[in-house]
């Protein structure tokens, strides 16, 4: 059983999908572990580290050569992947929704495509669940980097010359991203209040010593959208959240959004007009600005100034934090791939629920339900 670690060729992509903790669990489980020369440089991981335990070193070819499965960070790009083994599994972040030719290509290829970013949320697979793992990092980072941008302190002071007053921070959506943001917001010793559409999160914001703000006159929803995700709301408590959100964010100094649907573009959460009631020093991060923006006028890769206030949106967020992201990110693809390994056949076999939810491609054809619905 041969794995092979790519070197990341995206543009801006600091992290690798193995580390040397994993590769050495790879080798103790009698995998033969090939990384591609230069792979974890970026990630403060040089070659020697591998070669420490026991994995070898090559070109993009030397590693693909034969390889069972291959690991990476994000999916690669199809042309890159020659003389790859029919069959051989491709294990990363395909984005199967916003790079669907990409995925086709895979088929092309006759390679089993699995999509950890599809990984079923059930308990069994939360250690998997590369989504969970980077959004945590992309919440705590989204705070360094507001407060990197905002022009005064986050705790309140008392000092002989006068009391400085604690920084206001606003989160939108109260997934893994949110609670990490109020979590980090805090510690960091600001004012911190959140929202979002599933009512339940209200006792975790309470948990965390924020203050919920949520729609009262409209129902919401009670529970948890598909696999943890808010679903769309209604027009009605759309424009009741927007009545309240206008409110409450004319009084906040940072704002933190975080909302996403999988499969659709990211919900507009903040418009011109409350960017606008904001006060001049003001900072709103767009965690989702990605996938199409909660923030009117937020600009992928960019921090921009509108109105007087600074809108951070920084791309890959995660790996603005490469070592820790890969070492989570690498112990999610060995937290998978052990679990189903068969010790008899040498390799990992999976099982219908989890191997149905993440392969994307399998004997040339797409087959995963989700991009042929």
């Amino acid at each position: 059983m041969k794995i092979a670690v790519l070197k990341e060729t995206a543009a801006g992509e600091r992290r690798v999908s193995a580390t040397p903790e994993t590769v050495k669990k790879f080798v103790s489980l009698g995998a033969e572990v090939v990384v591609e020369r230069g792979a974890g440089d970026t990630a403060f991981l040089d070659d020697n580290a591998f070669a420490a335990v026991g994995a070898k070193l090559g070109s993009r070819a030397d590693v693909l050569a034969d390889a069972d499965i291959v690991l990476g960070v994000q999916g690669p790009d199809p042309a890159s992947l020659a003389g790859i083994k029919p069959g051989a599994w491709l294990a990363a972040g395909l984005n199967p929704f916003g790079e669907r030719a990409r995925v086709d290509a895979y088929a092309a290829l006759g390679i089993e495509a699995l999509a950890m970013e599809f990984m079923p949320r059930i308990t069994r697979a939360q250690s998997m669940d590369i989504l969970s793992s980077q959004s945590n990092l992309s919440g705590y980072k989204a705070v360094l980097d507001a407060a990197a941008e905002y022009g005064r302190a986050f705790p309140m002071m008392m000092t002989a010359a006068g009391t400085v007053s604690a920084a206001k921070v606003f989160v939108m959506g109260v997934g893994v991203a949110g609670l990490q943001a109020i979590a980090t917001a805090r510690r960091l010793g600001a004012q911190v209040s959140a929202t979002d559409v599933r009512s339940a999160t209200k006792e975790q914001i309470l948990s965390l010593g924020a203050k919920p703000i949520f729609v009262e006159t409209v129902a919401g929803i009670e529970g948890e959208g598909s696999g943890g995700y808010a679903t769309e709301m209604s027009d009605e408590y759309k424009a009741a959240q927007a009545e309240l959100v206008s409110s409450h964010i004319a009084k906040q100094d940072i704002v933190i959004t975080t909302a996403l649907i999988p499969g659709r573009p990211a919900p507009r959460l903040i418009s011109d007009a409350q960017i606008a009631s904001m006060r001049p020093g003001s900072v709103i991060v767009d965690l989702a600005v990605e996938s199409g923006g909660n923030v009117e006028g937020a600009v992928a890769g960019e921090v921009v100034e509108k109105h007087g206030v600074k809108i951070v949106g920084h791309r890959n967020v995660p790996s603005r934090l490469a070592s820790d992201a890969s070492a989570l990110f690498a112990r999610n693809l060995y937290n998978f791939l052990s679990a189903f390994w068969d010790k008899e056949a040498g390799k990992p076999v999976l099982d219908e629920e989890i191997g149905d939810a993440i392969r994307l491609t399998k004997d040339g054809k797409v087959v995963n339900e989700r991009l042929l619905a």
